[in-house]
This record gives C-alpha cells, structure tokens and sequence, in this order.
C-alpha cells in the first residue's frame, strides 16, 4: 500500500490513519506493551499501549531498518489507540519524508491539528540503513534523538502525559526492536 493510499482526510479536515484491517487472531497477537518485546511481531503498521501512560524521565525506543526505496514513515504518540482514524489528541506526530528530506512534526489537540515544525539540523536516515530514534519525555517537552544525535526537541501540547499511552508507528521501514 503506497503511503499517499493510507491517508484520507476527514470532511473536518483531520487526517485518517487507515491500518489495514486485521483478522481476529491477528488482533489476538497485536501488541499490547513494548516492554513485552520478546512475546510480539514488530509488524508495520504497529500500534502497541505504552504501560502507565509517559511520564517525566520516561523513553521510548525505536530501533528499525529503512525501507530501501523508502517514501516515507511516521511514529505518532497518541492518548489512547483509536479506531482506523487517529485519536482526537495526538501528542506528538513525527513524520520523515525521503523525497524532501525532511522530519516534519506536530501535534493534534481535541481533534485540531497544530502547525507543523519542519526545522531540523541534519537529517539522519538512510534508505536501507538501520537507525534508532530515543524520545525523552521531560517536564515541558520531548527531545528526540536519532542514533544518539539531538535532532529536536517538541514542547509537550497534549497533557497529562500519563494520558499519551499508545504508539503508532507505520510506513516504509521495519521494526526490529521497541524500548
């Protein structure tokens, strides 16, 4: 499914994130935690539920492999994990488009999208290459890092963090590892 298939928007302008549909023994098999690596697939798309919600000092960790002809891939923090549309609070959307080369970001609070932070100092992916994104959730913000390089930080829109509970990750890349 290309990229541009899986994104529809709503009559009130918010995007859809359609997953392809699942069976029911797939969804017995779906991902309930990321601390639970050993037990589950790492299947793109992904959605898994981030144990007691993020707190200050709590880190996720996607370790993945980049498509080699990759378009693009998104790794969204989201309250909750919705239905085939995203939640109405989105806490952090991250987007990194091959083509323009560029690592957009945002966030989406009570179902209004925010603008979109696009400046980045590098940018760190490689199709057919191996990379690990580490997302800091700190008092006011997070602050991501690509292959241990600072590569943004975002402030926090979406609060309490303990509600941003779920991840979403999907596009063109593989998932080898979550932390």
């Amino acid at each position: 499914m290309k990229m541009a298939d899986s994104h529809r928007t709503t009559a009130l302008g918010r995007k859809r994130w359609s997953l392809p549909q699942r069976s029911e023994t797939d969804q017995s098999k779906m991902s309930t935690c990321p601390e639970g690596e050993a037990e589950r697939k790492l299947v793109v798309p992904y959605r898994g539920h981030i144990s007691d919600g993020l707190k200050p000092g709590k880190k996720i960790v996607v370790v993945g492999v980049v498509d080699p002809h990759p378009d693009r891939f998104y790794v969204a923090l989201t309250c909750g994990l919705g239905t085939s549309e995203p939640p109405p609070n989105v806490a952090l959307e991250l987007c990194v488009r091959f083509k323009d080369r560029q690592v957009l970001r945002r966030a989406c609070v009570s179902g209004t999208w925010g603008d979109m932070d696009r400046a980045v100092p590098f940018f760190p992916f490689i199709k057919d290459q191996p990379f690990k994104i580490e997302i800091y959730s700190e008092q006011s913000r997070f602050r991501v890092f690509v292959d241990g390089q600072h590569l943004f930080s975002f402030q926090h829109k979406v609060l309490p963090l303990s509600d941003i509970d779920t991840l979403w990750i999907k596009g063109t890349l593989s998932i080898t590892k979550l932390a």
